[in-house]
């Protein structure tokens, strides 16, 4: 829940509890007639907050998109990479980030493991 949303409600419960006490005062032997529309004003407004604290949208934490570009060291040569289990070509869409390593998605035997590179040496 957001903080908005907190503050709305919290603001909507102060309007309703006071404006439910203008109307009840408003029938005691010492309350006015006037006390009346200010209570109903005040419910009234308290109930809208309720009503557009409620419409906030949270922000999902799945609605966020990272682009990660990365910059592969020496002379890779993307179209040569091929399944480590059944041999399929594999392309960039086969690739995706996880915990910040590179992890392959075969779409042809759906192994999933994590791209290594051999030593150059």
């Amino acid at each position: 829940m957001t903080a908005i949303k907190i503050i709305g409600y919290i603001a909507a419960a102060i309007l309703i509890f006071f404006g439910i006490l203008f109307i009840w005062g408003a029938f005691s032997p010492e309350g006015s007639v006037g006390w009346i529309p200010i209570g109903l004003i005040s419910v009234g407004i308290g109930f809208g907050l309720i009503w557009f604290a409620s419409r906030q949208k949270p922000a999902a934490a799945g609605d966020t998109n990272v682009t990660l570009k990365i910059d592969l060291p020496a002379n890779v040569n993307m179209d040569t990479l091929k399944c480590q289990s059944c041999g399929g070509s594999l392309s960039m869409d086969n690739i995706e980030m996880v915990a910040g390593a590179p992890v392959v998605n075969c779409p042809y035997c759906h192994t999933t493991y994590q791209l290594t590179e051999d030593p150059k040496w």
